[in-house]
């Protein structure tokens, strides 16, 4: 699966002064060892990827989220500005045995959940998670790869056409009955990781969301985990950022010449010109659209403050745990103020994929 990749601040919602100003929405890496699928591009899973390999020999067990630290969670961030939250966008969510309680959660919370799935609705099948999912649902982002067989399955080992698009479309119906009759309209995404193998293809994407009634197309630039991944940025030198920059100039296009079913235009997030010195900086008068506005809990409690690469997001610095410390606590404590105040000073963060131009 793509990372979450998780939308940008322009998503929120106005915080209400009058209360704590806590994160608007909360990212729980509930079970990142957890996938169906091998994708080219994923920190964890990738076929060129150690980290599970290397987690077996060491012995360590699967990261899974206990459920009760996410109630916990929960009941501590609730009536402080939360609007919703986001299983893991490691791994495949829909494989943690807790989701239904997840799903609970937030109707008894009053809380959306935004999901980013791989496609495939394990276990259930698309319409019976659709079921369950839209009711309580934000945003459902499908990692979507390709506008062809080849090169989805290319990109997303184990994936399979047919299925995801068929998968898609059920999806869709689910989601279109339901607000038809009143209920909540959950958005629906195409999530990609913008690389060499895929980019040309991102205006026949728009033209098949814009088919399939999905509401968005959305992504990032591609994290460079390996070796083997560096020839697929689309960063890495002038003529990549000038390809890039000829397939955004037909996005565009595309979104203006095929229009959903109702007429509305497909939107286009993050799908933006890059500039030359894009290979060290992607915006160099952006901000970074996480800090004070949303947060990543791990598995094992450790708070994170964005969504980077797990192990570059610990060069940031620790935080605290919520297993044994408020949302509150973090969010208001010297060491997250300093970073928010101080993070441009930050290779990391001067790098970042997910910052955007003003």
């Amino acid at each position: 699966m793509s990372l979450e990749h998780p939308t940008t601040v322009t998503d929120a919602p106005a915080a209400d002064s009058a209360a704590f100003n806590g994160p608007w929405r909360i990212t729980f890496d509930t079970n990142p060892d957890d996938c169906n699928l091998r994708c080219i591009m994923c920190e964890d899973h990738s076929p060129y990827s150690s980290t599970q390999p290397d987690r077996r020999m060491a012995g360590l067990p699967k990261r899974r989220m206990d459920i009760d630290l996410i109630r916990r969670v929960l009941a501590d961030a609730v009536g402080n500005g939360l609007q919703e939250i986001i299983p893991s966008t490691m791994g495949e969510p829909l494989l943690y045995r807790h989701m239904d309680e997840i799903i609970d959660m937030c109707s008894e919370y009053g809380v959306k959940m935004n999901l980013t799935t791989n496609g495939m609705f394990p276990g259930r099948g698309a319409h019976a998670w659709a079921e369950r999912i839209v009711p309580v649902g934000s945003d459902v982002k499908v990692s979507w790869n390709g506008a062809t067989k080849e090169t989805q399955e290319r990109v997303m080992l184990g994936s399979n056409w047919e299925r995801v698009l068929e998968n898609a479309r059920t999806f869709i119906n689910v989601r279109d009955r339901h607000a038809a009759a009143g209920g909540n309209r959950c958005r629906v995404t195409f999530q990609l990781t913008f690389m060499e193998v895929n980019y040309a293809e991102l205006p026949a994407v728009v033209e098949l969301a814009a088919q399939l009634g999905v509401d968005r197309v959305k992504g990032h630039h591609l994290w460079v985990h390996t070796a083997e991944m560096e020839n697929q940025s689309m960063r890495r030198d002038s003529e990549a950022i000038s390809r890039w920059n000829d397939a955004v100039a037909r996005s565009q296009a595309a979104v203006e010449r095929f229009r959903l079913p109702d007429g509305r235009r497909v939107l286009l997030e993050n799908i933006f010109p890059l500039d030359e010195c894009a290979t060290e900086d992607i915006a160099p008068s952006g901000e970074c659209p996480f800090l004070g506005q949303e947060a990543w809990v791990a598995a094992d409690g450790r708070f994170n403050p964005c969504c980077a690469p797990d192990a570059l997001r610990r060069t940031l610095g620790d935080f605290g745990n919520l297993n044994s410390q408020s949302v509150r606590d973090i969010w208001e404590s010297a060491a997250y103020r300093h970073l928010r105040g101080n993070y441009a000073t930050k290779p990391l963060c001067r790098g970042c994929n997910m910052r955007r131009p003003k």
